[in-house]
């Protein structure tokens, strides 16, 4: 004959006690309540002091300004944006650039970041020595100090727009940023852009096929003419027949334009200036003016 125990009994509220109070049991939870009670009134007195001076010095309060005219220009935006736009419109462009600038900044710390640290494990004195000394002084200085100093000692200090140190005439540096020329897109420039593509893979399918003959079957393949020639000659290829075809559709069209015989347009109808309307060719002479001879009798 088995004795089967007996299951203690739940205790809900024993168990709710130690939820809420912990050791301090119930006297722990009159504590938690009154303290958030504080805090909920300490809250209110604060919004209620600051409402009542904002009425007293006639300060409107509240977010209806960000329906109103901004009246300022954003250099760089990732969307449409002009002065006559809302402070909507102008807090979505700051949190757009923002991001962005979080996204790079994370990236490139990222890079950075990796390189130091494989410095830092090279067996290079030099390179170790330098990758542990930057780590050490970029890490024991406060961040702060560190945006001071680059938006102090080394932004301020650069000179204004018109005084912009140039780099062979084509790039400015000053205290707005690094001025560089922006790429203008060019009717060959996306056919360029795609024989290099092909020219790259293909560059990388051959580098690949060496690779296994030479581990298969032990054969040596020379692949540096065909990827030189891929890389250099097709997109210059490309290139050139473009630029060959719009020179002969420039050439066709200039012929037919030429060959075409010239419409005559109407005379326009308006008082007499002295020169003729009609378009003008190699006969067309333009007439003098009309002058009048103003008499010069003394009375």
């Amino acid at each position: 004959m088995s004795i089967e125990a007996r299951l203690p009994p739940p205790q809900y509220g024993l168990r709710l006690k130690r939820m809420l109070g912990g050791k301090a049991g119930w006297n722990g939870v009159v504590l938690q309540i009154l303290f958030v009670a504080v805090l909920v009134w300490v809250g209110y007195e604060i919004v209620a002091n600051a409402r009542s001076n904002l009425a007293a010095q006639r300060i409107t309060s509240g977010f209806g300004f960000l329906n109103n005219t901004a009246g300022f220009d954003v250099n760089q935006t990732l969307i449409p944006y002009s002065g006559s736009d809302s402070y909507t419109r102008v807090l979505l462009v700051g949190v757009l650039n923002t991001l962005l600038v979080s996204v790079i900044g994370i990236v490139l710390a990222t890079i950075l970041g990796f390189l130091v640290a494989l410095g830092r494990l090279s067996p290079n004195a030099l390179l170790s020595r330098v990758s542990g000394a930057y780590v050490e002084l970029i890490r024991n200085l406060p961040l702060l100090f560190q945006i001071l100093f680059w938006y102090l000692a080394v932004l301020a200090a650069l000179p204004g727009p018109r005084q912009s140190i140039s780099l062979f005439s084509t790039f400015f540096l000053n205290n707005r940023g690094f001025i560089v020329p922006r790429a203008i897109e060019e009717p060959g420039l996306m056919p360029f852009l795609g024989a290099l593509g092909i020219a790259i893979v293909v560059s990388v399918g051959l580098h690949y096929y060496a690779r296994r003959e030479l581990f298969v079957r032990g054969h040596v393949v020379r692949i540096w003419p065909y990827v030189l020639g891929l890389l250099i000659g097709l997109p210059l290829s490309i290139v050139a027949a473009t630029l060959s075809y719009a020179l002969l559709e420039r050439h066709f069209l200039r012929r037919r334009a030429v060959a075409q015989p010239a419409v005559a347009q109407p005379a326009v109808s308006g008082p007499d200036l002295g020169f003729t309307s009609r378009p003008r060719t190699g006969r067309d002479v333009p007439l003098p003016l009309p002058v009048r001879r103003l008499s010069t009798s003394r009375s």
